[in-house]
């Protein structure tokens, strides 16, 4: 329990504390706080929210909010990068084989689940609701890897199967919530030929600071070549190419929070993973690796100013959206991991793994409904500022409620916990 609980103490803590604040900042002050959100650090610069003056001209303006949620937001999800790459590259990736079968089927299911809900229940509303909140639809699609871990263990217990089986769902989960993010929420008009900007830099850097050295190398079992890049460039090459390519993703309109996604797999990286929360990761000493350590504290602070940027919300925007996303996560999610896991599970063969129940699989969904971190960011580039915008991320704020759901569902579904 250590070790999640460092963990957790470690990237949510300060974001927790961010988000109280916003929260009582907010409902205090609303002005005082959005000035502070959108406090402008500089004006007509090379980054930043872009929009036309009365020539037509297009030029940018880097606030705080932008800061945080397009620049340095880039960090904590090239580390959410990292732990995909390894999940499904390495040879004993969770993400590979049998294994991760019947959890990828139960993570499209808690997908596609929230998804029919939400769009569902708003269009019963009326199709004004339905015009008005439908660009929300991912809101609810999202899992927080941290805390549902937390509350998995809490509810079944350290050693039970199925707190692996929700890792590996949390994991993919956010994989296809990266994926959404580039697809479907652009940040402004596309202009795709800027991604070969973003692309040129990751080849580049894998080839001339990764693979060549490693080439150079063959038969020298003192690896000289590719110990002195270590050395001597560390990872300069691949902060280089990073910022190339976050520009790349800025200028193509693809949101640039995503831009160093094409970076994480150019990284030099150990021949086998041991999970997000294995002590056995604090050993591991390649670059990627390495790259995640020195990543550590910053991002812990990134992530407080995240939930300090994004989570003041005053409580009278509370209205449909709010409960669109409650409904589907408390209700799409965990019966979508239920329907489609049991799919995999019984029709197609695949099997759960020994010592898990069907009804398992619905305990693991409502524990997945917790979409937080990932469930607010998506809100605030889903819609506009406005009301819409702060009752989703209402919404996404009291998903935390799905904590209090999972122990209930977990007594009610005779859970018999088993510890390590």
């Amino acid at each position: 329990m250590y070790r999640v609980w460092n963990f957790v103490t470690n990237y949510s803590i300060l974001l927790i504390s961010g988000a109280i604040i916003a929260l009582f900042w907010a409902n205090i002050s609303p002005h005082s706080y959005h000035d502070f959100v959108e406090f402008v650090l500089i004006d007509d610069f090379f980054i930043g929210h872009a929009h036309a003056d009365e020539h037509g001209h297009i030029h940018r303006t880097l606030t705080l909010h932008y800061l945080v949620n397009d620049v340095l937001m880039a960090l904590f999800f090239a580390i959410a990068a990292k732990e995909v790459w390894e999940a499904i590259i390495l040879e004993n990736g969770s993400l590979r084989g049998k294994k991760a079968a019947t959890p990828l089927f139960a993570t499209a299911g808690g997908m596609f689940g929230p998804i029919a809900v939400y769009l569902g229940i708003a269009a019963f509303l009326g199709s004004d609701t339905l015009s008005a909140v439908s660009r929300g639809w991912a809101i609810p699609t999202a899992t927080d890897i941290a805390f549902s871990y937390l509350v998995g263990r809490m509810v079944f217990g350290a050693g039970h199967p199925a707190v692996r089986f929700l890792l590996l769902l949390a994991i993919a989960d956010d994989a296809a919530g990266l994926i959404i993010l580039a697809v479907f929420y652009p940040s402004g008009e596309l202009a795709p030929e800027w991604l070969l900007l973003s692309v040129f830099s990751a080849v580049a850097v894998f080839v001339l600071a990764n693979w060549l050295p490693r080439r150079l190398d063959r038969g020298d079992q003192l690896r000289t070549k590719s110990t002195w890049v270590r050395k001597n460039l560390s990872f300069w090459p691949y902060l280089m190419a990073g910022a190339f390519s976050w520009y790349g993703f800025q200028q193509a309109g693809l949101h640039p929070s995503l831009g160093l996604l094409p970076i994480v797999p150019a990284l030099p990286h150990a021949d086998r993973a041991f999970g997000i929360f294995a002590e056995a990761e604090t050993h591991l000493h390649d670059l990627l690796n390495d790259v995640e350590h020195a990543l550590k504290h910053p991002v812990e602070i990134i992530l407080f100013f995240f939930g300090l940027l994004n989570a003041g919300v005053e409580f009278s925007a509370i209205s449909a959206p709010t409960w669109l996303v409650l409904a589907g996560l408390m209700i799409g999610k965990p019966f979508g991991v239920l329907l489609f896991g049991w799919i995999a599970a019984k029709p197609l063969g695949l099997g759960l793994p020994d010592g898990m129940r069907v009804i398992d699989l619905f305990v693991i969904g409502c524990v997945a409904a917790i979409g937080f971190t990932v469930a607010l960011f998506i809100a605030s580039v889903a819609f506009d500022a406005g009301p819409v915008r702060d009752a989703a991320k209402m919404g996404a704020l009291f998903s935390f409620g799905a904590a209090i759901v999972s122990i209930i569902a977990g007594k009610l579904t005779r859970v018999q916990k088993q510890h390590l």
